[in-house]
């Protein structure tokens, strides 16, 4: 249940991403917001299109910055709520722009504010909250739900199309509204992660599923309670500021380098090249209705999403990504080389190659990179400076997705489907990136993790094998953390009341 709840953030994400896709080709939305020489003629400049898409994107940049000291301040859980009341005002400014473009511009621009705080906060607030022989999964189920709010922001759009005047796009953007309010007062209910120690024996034990009352009593509790309390009192001595984020001592600079690399490159994938200008871009193929592309796209990116999370599991992290990497390059040459080759609108096999080839990206990108990046920011970073450097890490991630929701309708119209190219050698990129500077973090508590970057002996394309002392192999470790770990948590706790 804590994951599904804080996982709705990563839904307000996909829907807001999801929708506009749909929004900008709606003909109510283009008579209002367009430029139209004739009521059936109406159509987007590239700046204003770029602006109106791309808005959001400026927003989270902002909104993940702010997101680090807000979810420090105020707690993680109530910074969620707050972060929610924000994204609601940012719809309420859309819903009510009647023929201004500028303010349906900054209502997504404040929407975003939000987003971007919530996209900072959500998968640090998992992986804190997880065990860590399942803090993939769990911290996967925040790009699971991004991928679900993609595809149910399509699915409204279909529907929403035949509502007459601004009821088709009004109606798209205020059920956002709905999402956001599950977000803000769902996450009240769960366990805080950050600045309460005293809370800390009942945050485990409910977020582990044992009953409150006995959290004093379990001794896994008690021993996991002891190590976290052990590492923040050690790190009060050494507080994190902005600057300690950029500081060599401890790989910290490495850390917050890698991540910022990470999540640049997740972008540049070429992911929303798809999801923002799908609709866009299937009609150029010569689809006489591209939403249904759109649906098919968002069903593969959701369904695969769930083996992702097996995949992040089974795997570990640095494989999936250098894999995922090839895979998503190879398939994007082939649509590029499809389009540029061949007009598809006027071939109708080149037009179902390329339908083919996107598929198979996504497929792709939903079982390594889209849900191993956000596990990675979850779990890469030291205690005392996790916020501050998931915040840049995400902000870099939202500055590369403004750049590119801006800048492809003009690099649409100048070079086309060679676009592709480019996203398919960001692709090898990333897996070179992986390979080179990724260390395997799975299976491992986030304090062990810390250990592990800074062990001199250890290097990325060794850390698979990389345990604490004591242990003989990262297999040995997580098999003994596993025995040690109460299956039976009701025999344990009569272990634990007899002793």
């Amino acid at each position: 249940m804590l994951a599904l709840i804080a996982s709705m953030g990563g839904f307000i994400f996909g829907y807001d991403t999801g929708q506009i896709s749909d929004i900008v080709l709606m003909k109510d939305f283009l008579l209002r917001f367009a430029t139209c020489t004739t009521p059936d003629n109406c159509a987007f400049s590239a700046v204003r299109e770029g602006l109106i898409v791309s808005l959001l994107s400026i927003g989270t940049l902002v909104g993940a910055l702010f997101g680090a000291p807000v979810a420090d301040w105020l707690g993680r859980r109530y910074a969620m709520t707050t972060e929610c009341g924000v994204f609601i005002i940012g719809v309420i400014v859309q819903m009510t722009s009647t023929d201004v473009w500028q303010q349906f511009a900054v209502g997504r621009f404040i929407s975003g504010l939000g987003v971007g705080a919530l996209s900072a906060a959500v998968p640090m607030y998992q992986a804190e909250t997880a065990p860590p022989q399942i803090r993939g999964t769990l911290t996967a189920t925040y790009q699971l739900f991004i991928t679900f709010g993609i595809l149910v922001a399509y699915g409204i759009s279909i529907g929403a199309r035949s509502i007459g005047q601004s009821g088709s796009w009004r109606t798209v953007v205020g059920i956002g509204i709905l999402w956001a309010l599950i977000l803000g007062i769902g996450i009240v209910f769960m366990p805080e992660t950050h600045g309460r120690m005293d809370e800390a024996h009942v945050s485990l034990a409910v977020s582990r599923g044992i009953p409150a009352s006995d959290a004093y009593k379990h001794h896994f509790i008690r021993h996991e309670a002891e190590g976290i309390k052990e590492n923040v009192e050690y790190e009060k001595h050494v507080k994190g500021g902005w600057v300690d984020c950029f500081k060599p001592k401890g790989k910290i600079l490495y850390r917050t380098l890698l991540g910022m690399s990470l999540q640049s490159l997740q972008q540049l994938t070429g992911a929303n090249y798809f999801f923002y200008y799908g609709a866009t871009i299937f009609s150029s193929v010569g689809l006489s209705d591209p939403f249904v592309t759109q649906i098919i796209l968002g069903a593969v990116n959701f369904v695969c999403t769930f083996g992702g999370m097996y995949v992040m599991e089974r795997f570990g992290r640095r494989l999936p990504l250098i894999c995922g990497g090839v895979w998503q390059s190879v398939w994007l040459f082939v649509f590029a080389s499809a389009g540029t080759a061949v007009d598809p609108t006027t071939h109708a096999g080149i037009g179902k190659l390329m339908i083919v080839a996107a598929c198979m990206f996504i497929l792709g990108y939903a079982t390594t990179w889209a849900p191993g990046v956000w596990i990675l920011i979850g779990e890469t970073f030291p205690t005392r400076t996790r916020a501050k450097q998931a915040s840049l890490s995400t902000a870099a991630n939202w500055m590369w997705n403004f750049l590119i929701a801006f800048f492809t309708p003009f690099i649409g119209n100048a070079i086309g489907f060679k676009y592709g190219y480019v996203f398919a050698a960001c692709n090898l990129l990333g897996a070179v990136v992986a390979y080179l500077f990724l260390y395997e973090s799975s299976g491992l508590t986030l304090e062990e993790v810390n250990m592990m970057y800074n062990d001199p002996n250890c290097k990325p394309w060794t850390s698979r094998q990389w345990a604490p002392s004591g242990y003989s192999s990262r297999r040995d470790f997580i098999e003994k953390e596993r025995s040690d770990e109460p299956n039976n948590i009701t025999g344990s706790m009569i272990e634990d009341a007899g002793a």
